[in-house]
């Protein structure tokens, strides 16, 4: 059981996919904590004073000590709260789960942002070249980490569950806002039955907001960026 004896604060914003990381981290691990909404285009004082570098969220703040960049956050969240787990015991197998976050986060978030802003060909191409990244993660998965269970990191879910699957209703906005298939099961079927089990667990299942409900908020999706990155 996490130790709630520990002041902890979340500094986010809505529609915000590294917001939701976190909170589903966090809720994962039973950490109690409150969490402060952002307005991106007016941010706090406070949010620029705990993160003055890149004045973004998400932040969070335990006893009073601020935490900016959301992969780092995630991380951190392991250190502190142990039980359960989010990576491996195996060093081997722990360096592996943070190469393909650093994967995610430099190449799978790009090119989804991009495929929103493109038509025709050019998205195709852009949906191709996401399809290819999560075969390439699915096999190297596999080969590397996976030992069984519903999740990438086997019964219960871990810090690469949290990554994908808390993307997984970005990927399907992005599907219904651009018109192409992201997540093929017939071709990554761990990838795909792994972030289906993620989004339905009871711990996370209020934070994942359905596509029609990101549609609606984006008014017209195409002409912007969706908010997968840290703010």
């Amino acid at each position: 059981m996490a130790d709630q004896s520990k002041g902890v604060k979340l500094y986010g914003t809505s529609f915000n996919g590294h917001t939701t990381m976190v909170e589903c981290a966090l809720r994962l691990k039973g950490v109690a904590y409150e969490y402060v909404e952002e307005d991106r285009k007016n941010k706090s004082e406070a949010l620029l004073k705990l993160n003055p570098v890149h004045k973004q969220v998400p932040v969070l703040v335990v006893d009073g000590k601020p935490i900016a960049e959301s992969q780092i956050i995630l991380q951190h969240i392991d250190d502190v709260w142990k039980d359960p787990p989010h990576l491996p015991e195996d060093p081997y197998k722990r360096a592996k789960v943070r190469f393909w976050v650093d994967f995610v986060n430099k190449k799978v978030v790009p090119i989804m942002h991009t495929i929103v802003t493109l038509k025709g060909d050019e998205q195709k191409t852009a949906a191709d070249e996401f399809g290819g990244y999560l075969q390439t993660m699915e096999d190297g998965i596999r080969e590397e980490l996976w030992t069984g269970g519903p999740f990438i990191n086997g019964d219960n879910p871990g810090l690469l569950d949290v990554v994908m699957g808390s993307s997984y209703t970005w990927i399907k906005f992005i599907e219904a806002v651009a018109g192409v298939k992201l997540a093929k099961r017939e071709e990554t079927p761990l990838l795909c039955s792994s972030m289906e089990a993620f989004v339905e667990l009871d711990a996370v299942k209020e934070l994942m907001t359905p596509p029609e409900v990101l549609l609606q908020s984006r008014g017209n999706p195409g002409a912007k960026t969706t908010e997968t990155s840290d703010d």
